[in-house]
């Protein structure tokens, strides 16, 4: 029998069951190329159950540990997660441990452990950033994630696609963060209602590999399970530079792709018409163009995140920072999502570009984004690159956090307020 198209999230599916195709609504068992947590999800939640049941991880090769949301160690409960975690990394002899290195998101890619056709899991929500190249990467509990590092399998329903279809071109000083607020901003939340967000079209595919990051990453705010970019040649460079997808062909990506015909629920857009976006307390779905939050006023603008503070991120604001100086009622903030992009940045100059401009320099850890080390305490209005923005998420029930991209968020420092970045870029 000939089955019917099939979409990029079923043939990774499929390959995962071990089937040639797969339908919509089934539920398989799927094998599992990698299982990736930090030191939140994973060792203070996990060993105690593996210790319990007596049971061992199926396959250690496979399995990533980050220390990124405790660090650096600011208090007696922080210090004694830390310590838990490395002291089990060691006990457990595993392989793939970074530690203080950057945030687990931007870490997997940058040290080639995710590939295209693979399928994975996390112990975070913003797990499916994976998709970005390729591969079926989604979040998970700490319970299932217990059953996925015995039994290095999972059960999947496979979903129904939701194809957002990205043509033109954006404009200068716009990024994929605009792309995906204008989109929650939209959809709402819950709009892919936990299937599959694919991203195509021109504007996508011109999209560099850590702005791709970004679409899958906030897939967790428009409500998918995956966020899912057709492996391509810049996806293979990417990777090969890094070290892995050594015997991988441009040929061998051909598969990962929707099917013509596949069937999916598609929405299209022009990314030429895109203006900046920003998206005001308390929900990312609070999303509206620059021109409706114009004017007030900025006390902290925060550059961080895996969703915002990559190496690309960090060369977005130092576009508009470039020869200039923040506001003197403004505080700059930078948390870059790993050392990797750090010492990019640097040798880049684009570092230099934003001490210079007045920005304060933070670890390359989850930092603010999850509430961590207070960074934000005497804030009031909040411009940030995060992805979200509850009241709360980033330690302070007073604090008003809009979210914006990077050029947006680096023209509020000059400003002192939200503003179209592109003013200040030309200004």
């Amino acid at each position: 029998m000939q089955p019917q198209p099939q979409t990029l999230a079923q043939k990774l599916i499929a390959r995962a069951a071990g089937k040639p195709f797969v339908k919509e609504g089934e539920i398989l068992q799927c094998a599992i190329d990698l299982a990736a947590f930090h030191d939140s999800s994973g060792p203070r939640r996990l060993q105690p159950m593996l210790d319990k049941l007596g049971a061992q991880i199926w396959d250690k090769s496979k399995v990533v540990l980050v220390m990124d949301h405790f660090v650096p160690a600011r208090d007696p409960i922080s210090e004694q997660i830390l310590q838990l975690s490395r002291d089990w990394a060691r006990r457990e002899d595993l392989p793939h441990v970074y530690d203080s290195v950057g945030i687990i998101h931007a870490v997997l890619p940058e040290q080639g452990h995710i590939l295209p056709g693979a399928f994975c899991v996390g112990g975070d929500s913003h797990s499916c950033t994976g998709g970005a190249l390729g591969a079926y990467m989604f979040g998970i509990g700490s319970t299932e994630m217990l059953g996925a590092i015995i039994r290095g399998q999972i059960w999947v329903k496979v979903p129904h696609t939701v194809r957002m279809h990205w043509s033109g071109a954006l404009s200068e000083g716009l990024s994929a963060k605009d792309m995906m607020l204008y989109m929650i901003g939209r959809f709402g939340t819950n709009g892919c209602r936990y299937g599959a967000a694919e991203y195509t079209g021109t504007a996508v595919q011109a999209l560099s590999m850590q702005e791709r990051m970004t679409l899958a990453n906030m897939s967790a705010e428009l409500g998918a399970q995956v966020g899912l970019v057709s492996p391509d040649e810049r996806t293979l460079e990417y990777l090969q530079a890094r070290g892995a997808a050594q015997d991988i062909q441009v040929d061998d990506l051909r598969h990962w792709v929707s099917d013509e015909g596949a069937l999916a629920e598609e929405h299209v857009f022009d990314a030429s018409e895109l203006k900046p976006m920003v998206a005001a307390p308390y929900s990312p779905s609070q999303a509206a163009a620059v021109d409706d939050y114009e004017d007030i006023a900025i006390q902290v603008a925060y550059i961080g995140a895996c969703t915002g503070a990559k190496f690309d991120d960090i060369a977005a604001a130092a576009q508009v920072l470039k020869n200039k100086k923040i506001n003197k009622n403004t505080k700059l903030l930078l948390a870059p999502a790993s050392q990797v992009d750090l010492t990019r940045a640097r040798e880049a100059g684009y570092l230099d570009t934003l001490v210079d401009a007045g920005a304060e320099l933070l670890p390359t850890s989850c930092g603010a984004c999850a509430g961590y080390g207070n960074a934000l305490d005497d804030a009031g209005n909040v411009i940030s690159t995060t992805a979200r923005n509850f009241k709360g998420r980033m330690g302070n029930d007073n604090t008003y956090v809009y979210l914006a991209s990077p050029y947006s968020v680096a023209a509020a420092a000059v400003a002192g307020k939200i503003v179209d970045p592109r003013e200040v870029m030309q200004g």
